[in-house]
């Protein structure tokens, strides 16, 4: 995430960090650069200029050149304005006190919009917020039915054209749908809008008519976080017909720049509530500025880290596992095969890897990380029978021959799969023995 915009701020800084003196001209030197950085990333030039502007007061006063370690102090300060320029603190989803919520998706088409509303499903469900989808774009071919099969993956139900007879206005449609969820008794009420290949007239009336029919809770722009200033630029136009009161940004897993993730709170003083970072059902976070800004300066993000892993692992399952890694018998690859479908839960492994403190882009790339390998691996134990998942021992040559014509892959990848997992169940046998349990 932002990993262009994150190497390159990092290097300006890591670059005062070792000084143990900073001179007026070093720091100014130093706010070049980062002006520079944030404008290639995509920032707006107004709020590149205001950033570099509240760091230089702070940096070039006895804040910094007085600090024990200037370097770090420029940090923190640098820290402290991107969390600001962001929005200062994590803002919520607001809650009506008579239910359902009701939440309109809005934004154009292609920015995963759908997608989106299926996820802020799935999150709202698991938070207890007992969600209902509404598929009320009635103009792009299948877009209900694709509402319909992500709603399927998570178990929520979805109020379209078909449950009322293929009627098409949309007003009627949603308070419909609003009607149905109510009577079933759903606190949140999800409505997936139609979107545009650009913000039209048609478009625009449309949804203020909704807006002014249903009067929702919160209206959320659902923005490409690949299209940079453009993502802002939209931001600015849905601002100003409706009441956004927050931002949805999709794709920041891909090869974002980051500008429209620090310019969208600024430019239209409209909150960033979440993130898309991946295609699974579960990968949409809540932005948090502290956060993103520890993340964008390298230093981790270890809270967004444990709150992946709860969503992914089954604590259940972990402490059976546990408690069997540490007995006479040990683990063997059905337990395997259990341990590595948890690890792909918690999204691609350079995503994970990156929220870890001091994981920087060039480290990953270089690590040569490849999710496919997961699938490798999983595909060999799904060869194997029942008994050679749980007595490896048998696995003679023979054996892995057909293993690994089963599952495409290579003898040589069978004995290090097996390999590998001898040592690993070693390793937790001592560390069973020395007590760590």
């Amino acid at each position: 995430m932002f990993s262009a915009l994150s190497d390159k701020l990092a290097g300006v800084l890591s670059g005062l960090t070792g000084k143990g003196v900073l001179t007026e001209d070093q720091v100014k030197d130093g706010l070049r650069e980062i002006r520079r950085v944030l404008l290639e990333a995509d920032v707006s030039y107004g709020l590149t200029k205001d950033f570099v502007a509240k760091v230089r007061e702070r940096a070039v006063g006895q804040e910094v050149l007085k600090a024990v370690r200037p370097g770090q102090q420029l940090v923190k300060i640098v820290h402290d304005e991107l969390v600001s320029l962001m929005g200062g603190s994590t803002e919520g989803l607001k809650e009506s006190t008579v239910p359902p919520t009701v939440i309109l998706m809005v934004g154009l088409q292609g920015s995963g919009k759908t997608t989106t509303s299926a996820k802020l499903a799935a999150r709202l469900k698991r938070e207890k917020r007992a969600p209902f989808l509404v598929a009320a774009d009635v103009y792009r071919p299948a877009a209900e039915e694709q509402l319909k099969v992500l709603a399927g993956r998570i178990d929520v139900q979805v109020f379209g054209q078909a449950e009322l007879g293929g009627e098409g206005d949309v007003v009627k449609l949603v308070q419909a749908g609003i009607d149905a969820a109510r009577a079933l008794k759903a606190r949140t009420v999800i409505v997936d809008t139609a979107g545009r290949l650009q913000i039209d007239e048609e478009l625009m009336d449309e949804l203020v008519r909704l807006e002014a029919a249903v009067k929702p809770d919160e209206i959320l722009l659902v923005a490409d976080g690949m299209t940079g200033q453009d993502a802002v630029k939209i931001a600015e136009g849905f601002n100003e017909a409706l009441s956004l009161s927050g931002v949805v940004l999709t794709k920041l897993d891909g090869d974002a720049r980051g500008g429209a993730a620090l310019s969208i709170r600024g430019v239209t003083q409209t909150p960033i509530k979440f993130v898309g970072v991946g295609e699974a059902m579960d990968a949409l976070e809540v932005f948090d500025p502290a956060r993103m800004a520890g993340r964008i300066l390298q230093k981790g993000d270890v809270v967004g880290l444990v709150e992946r892993a709860q969503q992914a692992v089954d604590p259940d399952a972990s402490q059976a596992i546990a408690k069997k890694a540490m007995s006479k018998s040990g683990l063997d690859l059905e337990d395997f095969l259990g341990l590595m479908s948890q690890i792909q839960r918690m999204g691609p492994l350079k995503n994970v890897l990156g929220m870890l403190p001091g994981v920087n882009a060039k480290m990953l790339k270089g690590a040569n990380i490849d999710d496919k390998k997961l699938k490798h691996l999983e595909a060999i134990v799904l060869s194997m029978t029942p008994e050679e998942r749980r007595k490896p021992d048998v696995l003679n040559g023979s054996r892995r021959a057909r293993i690994a014509k089963g599952s495409g892959r290579t003898v040589q990848e069978v004995n290090q799969l097996v390999k590998q997992f001898e040592q690993m169940k070693k390793m937790m046998k001592s560390m069973g023995k020395l007590g760590f349990r």
